[in-house]
């Protein structure tokens, strides 16, 4: 089954009701300068209402790792998602099983660099304008497709649902990340938008693998 992260998660409405509505893990953006900044000690209080099995991700671009620690620890997190710069000396500093690296691909270059990191998983997404995500422009789907070759893929950018179906059906990634594509506004989700897209992943499923489930539960 192709999992849906669901990111930038500010509220506690959004996050059940995505929760209830399939997704199988929930993003929370802890980068000050994003639209869809959290704090800690509120996402803490989310995170708590969440049902068990919903994985909860924590956002960081180019934070100072003790900062990264301390946040985890606060908001008991699941996975930790380096969206920023962070090198792969950075990134060593982690457990790898906890470790979501984003991406930005835009030539072979890029593929080899990203195979350097020692993560869970790759995100492939969009990068525009100085943004580090949430840019709701598509990125590369067929240096996307190459990283499963090497690393769990979770496909991101600009994916909403007039596209995800053609995203499933020529990249076929472990899972999605989706944010733009089902707001309002930056950090306020449409729940209909999130209820339609979810559906239309249950129907063009091409992941029939459960071992290759990237949202799972660890050992803390």
């Amino acid at each position: 089954m192709t999992q849906v992260k669901i990111c930038g998660i500010t509220n506690e409405e959004d996050a059940l009701y995505a929760a209830q509505s399939g997704a199988a893990a929930l993003g929370f953006i802890f980068y000050s300068a994003s639209p869809r900044y959290i704090t800690p000690e509120k996402a803490q209080l989310i995170i708590k209402k969440l049902p068990e099995e919903i994985i909860s991700v924590g956002v960081f671009v180019n934070e100072k790792a003790e900062e990264v620690e301390k946040v985890v620890q606060c908001c008991n997190l699941d996975f930790v998602q380096l969206h920023g710069d962070e090198s792969v000396e950075y990134c060593s500093l982690f457990t790898p099983q906890l470790i979501i690296k984003a991406v930005n691909l835009q030539s072979e270059t890029d593929l080899t660099r990203a195979f350097q990191y020692n993560a869970a998983a790759l995100l492939v997404d969009s990068r525009y304008a100085g943004l580090y995500g949430g840019t709701g422009r598509k990125a590369n789907w067929d240096l996307a497709l190459r990283v499963k070759k090497e690393k769990p893929l979770i496909l991101s950018g600009g994916l909403n649902e007039e596209n995800v179906k053609e995203a499933l059906q020529k990249v076929t990634p472990q899972a999605l990340d989706v944010n733009s594509g089902v707001e309002i506004s930056p950090g306020k989700k449409d729940h209909q938008k999130i209820a339609r897209i979810l559906e239309i992943v249950r129907l063009t499923d091409l992941q029939q693998n459960n071992a290759s489930l990237i949202f799972t539960k660890r050992r803390k």
